[in-house]
């Protein structure tokens, strides 16, 4: 039972950093119906932002700050100087592009930083571990993340639902040339909201990064991950999000915690190994199983 409640907070921790990162992409897509993916160097960037100025000035919190400022300044300028060009063009341009932006990114971040992984120190404030109940000890730092993604959540929901850019968000969704008609403008529109995601992306990579290390690349992988978490949910659901991040946490920790234990009474020592590839495959059937029962993700909006 132990194991169990650790495993479900791990995936839990998981899930709301997927959600942070998935709420960004998703909010791009819906908005702009651009697929962005450099949103993965986005979050590269904001971690080795957070290392760096927690580096130089020994602060974690200014680190984290600096994280949010670079990226979503140039992802304003990004959006400004590249992605604009794309609106009216094929999602294969958009594809091209946004992977030519991956390059460019990682190779200018290896410049700067050099190959070898950055590591972040936690400000004593944030380290140890606490104990739950049931017995259970947990480490601080992990209970604030899940603490972190559901504050943003809540902020997210707050600002589509709440706010006058919300609004306008809202509406560049259902009908970007109507709003336009109206008088907003619309290219300030899509800079804020590029921002906001960028921003998003460089939150979730400096708080994995803290727990991991901070390295040219890191982007990638979780990117793959958060396609999934969005066509999950449902392409431009802030909510399909949430529930997808946390379905795809909870599947992969707990199919690998608890696969291992299940096989190794039938395959012996090659079940962690075993174990845990099928837990990365789990992923991609909850996906299939969700596409085929709903084709558009649990809270996409029907064609």
């Amino acid at each position: 039972m132990t194991l169990l409640i650790e495993q479900a907070l791990n995936g839990l921790q998981y899930g709301m950093m997927l959600f942070v990162m998935a709420a960004g992409l998703t909010l791009i897509f819906g908005v702009m119906g651009l697929i962005n993916l450099a949103h993965g160097s986005l979050y590269m960037i904001g971690a080795f932002a957070c290392a760096a100025v927690a580096a130089a000035t020994g602060s974690y919190w200014l680190g984290l700050a600096a994280s949010l400022i670079a990226a979503a300044f140039i992802g304003a300028l990004v959006e400004r100087l590249v992605i604009r060009r794309l609106y009216g063009r094929d999602h294969l341009d958009q594809v091209l592009a946004t992977f030519a932006l991956i390059l460019i990114f990682s190779e200018g971040t290896r410049w700067l930083f050099g190959s070898f992984p950055l590591y972040l120190s936690l400000p004593p404030a944030l380290s140890g571990a606490v104990s739950l109940p049931g017995g259970v000890t947990y480490p601080l730092f992990r209970l604030v993340i899940i603490a972190i993604g559901a504050a943003i959540a809540i902020g997210l929901w707050l600002l589509i639902t709440r706010t006058r850019l919300g609004i306008r968000i809202r509406a560049g969704e259902a009908d970007r040339e109507m709003i336009s008609a109206l008088g907003v403008d619309i290219g300030a529109l899509y800079t804020a909201v590029f921002a906001l995601g960028a921003a998003l992306a460089a939150v979730a990579g400096a708080l994995v990064g803290t727990l991991q290390s901070v390295q040219v690349g890191m982007g990638e992988p979780v990117l793959i991950l958060a396609f999934v978490t969005v066509v999950i949910g449902g392409i431009g659901s802030i909510k399909g999000a949430f529930i997808g991040a946390l379905l795809v946490g909870m599947t992969d920790t707990l199919g690998k915690a608890l696969l291992p234990m299940l096989l190794a009474p039938l395959i012996g020592a090659n079940a962690g190994p075993v174990g845990a590839a099928l837990a990365s495959v789990l992923i991609y059937v909850l996906m299939a199983l969700v596409l085929i029962i709903r084709p558009q993700g649990l809270y996409g909006a029907k064609a």
